[in-house]
């Protein structure tokens, strides 16, 4: 946001993260975007809110955040070899107007040794990334091979778009 030209002031909203286990799964981020922003409207005087959530999908399943090193390691041997699906939504609000949007990348990795996911998870202790990786990371370097989208939605904003949404709100 800063590189973008934005002042910000990050305000975490404390929103429940929970989401009806019907929903579709492309649905999901957007939903949480909104229940974020929601949890932070009685707080907004002259500003905009955005908030934002982002899921990895693979084989229709949503693999979040992982608990501990088992989890990360289970769910990068899962996308190891593997195209999956990132998407983020994203949620601008301000005191009248509500905006809810997503964007979707496909990304594909390439096939991961056991000790190159060793190494990372215990060097860089991704728990705190959906599907136990950030693209930014050395896994990044070394496991995408490609991307067909939004690189900033793999980083978890979509900054292209939210700049452009912004300006329009």
């Amino acid at each position: 946001m800063k590189e973008a030209g934005f002042q910000f002031e990050i305000r975490p909203s404390h929103a429940d993260e929970s989401f009806p286990v019907s929903m579709p799964v492309q649905f999901v981020p957007s939903y949480l975007a909104e229940k974020k922003a929601k949890a932070l409207q009685d707080q907004i005087t002259d500003e905009v809110v955005i908030t934002a959530d982002t899921v990895v999908i693979l084989g229709g399943e949503i693999m979040n955040k992982p608990a501990n090193r088992d989890e990360a390691v289970f769910m990068l041997n899962r996308l190891s070899g593997n195209s999956h699906m990132v998407i983020t939504g994203v949620c601008l609000l301000d005191k009248t107007k509500t905006e809810i949007f997503d964007d979707r990348t496909k990304v594909t990795f390439k096939k991961l040794t056991s000790e190159e996911i060793a190494f990372y998870v215990d060097t860089y202790k991704p728990y705190d990334k959906a599907g136990a990786y950030g693209a930014q990371d050395w896994i990044g370097m070394v496991a995408i091979e490609r991307i067909v989208g939004s690189y900033f939605n793999v980083m978890g904003l979509p900054i292209h778009k939210v700049y452009k949404r912004l300006h329009a709100f």
